[in-house]
């Protein structure tokens, strides 16, 4: 998708990583720390005070985490790209780094131009304090079931039972290119990676999942809510803590 412009400012990408502890999600609010609002708050501050808007690959919800997000915004400076990436970092409050930063054509938008997403979640069945913020304790897990169940998503379905319904959203048609569950020792990850994603959906098909895996609902349940689409379903959604956004592929749009 190609989308217009009338600026000659350099556009810039970067990438980002951050704790989503503490950040009331990515999208800018009133009166509330995010992520999207800390980075347009450092770059004003270099742009003596006049905004610079920063668009990002998608929204992270409240305590969502990124180990890597993409942004773009447009910006005349005369700092190359190592001293814009010091220059943010240096202003930034704690928990967000930029990683990277580049020019990009006129024509690179950090939403638009993605063609997949994919997003970590990671569980721990075990009790460890130093976790809490960046994972489920869920108590031990049958991996080989949740991957029988994590299978039936793959390929393109309408997920409406697995999101947070939203009149405004015609489309609930999602790809999904990767569904698997993985274990090493104490974590258990799951990582799913499609086109786009609904509000909450990568937490309520995690929720859903460890329910099928707990005995809490047959498989075949799961599959209805699938092939049946409806938006007046009760599925559980776990935590935003264990949820990552991991990486945004550009299939070739991408610079670095």
């Amino acid at each position: 998708m190609h989308l217009f412009r009338f600026t000659a400012l350099p556009r810039f990408k970067i990438h980002i990583q951050y704790d989503g502890t503490g950040f009331h999600g990515w999208q800018v609010q009133k009166k509330e720390r995010t992520i999207q609002g800390e980075l347009e708050r450092v770059l004003a501050k270099l742009n003596k005070s006049e905004k610079i808007n920063v668009i990002g690959s998608g929204r992270t919800d409240s305590g969502v985490h990124a180990l890597d997000q993409v942004a773009h915004f447009d910006w005349n400076t005369n700092m190359d790209s190592g001293e814009i990436v010091s220059a943010i970092n240096g202003n930034l409050q704690q928990g967000i780094r930029v990683k990277e930063c580049a020019i990009v054509p006129d024509d690179f938008h950090a939403r638009f131009s993605a063609v997949r997403r994919t997003y970590l979640y990671q569980c721990r069945t075990d009790e460890f304090i130093m976790d809490r913020h960046a994972v489920w304790q869920t108590g031990s897990l049958d991996v080989d079931t949740l991957n029988n169940v994590s299978e039936i998503i793959l390929g393109e379905h309408d997920f409406t039972s697995f999101s947070k319904y939203n009149p405004e959203v015609d489309n609930r048609v999602c790809m999904i290119y990767l569904s698997e569950w993985t274990q090493a020792g104490n974590i258990v990850n799951y990582r799913v990676a499609a086109n786009r994603f609904l509000h909450h959906m990568v937490r309520y098909l995690v929720g859903t999942m460890i329910e099928v895996a707990n005995g809490k609902m047959t498989i075949t349940e799961f599959k209805d809510l699938l092939n049946n689409p409806r938006e007046d379903v009760q599925v559980y959604r776990s935590p935003a803590q264990g949820l990552f956004l991991e990486n945004i592929d550009y299939n070739g749009a991408d610079t670095f």
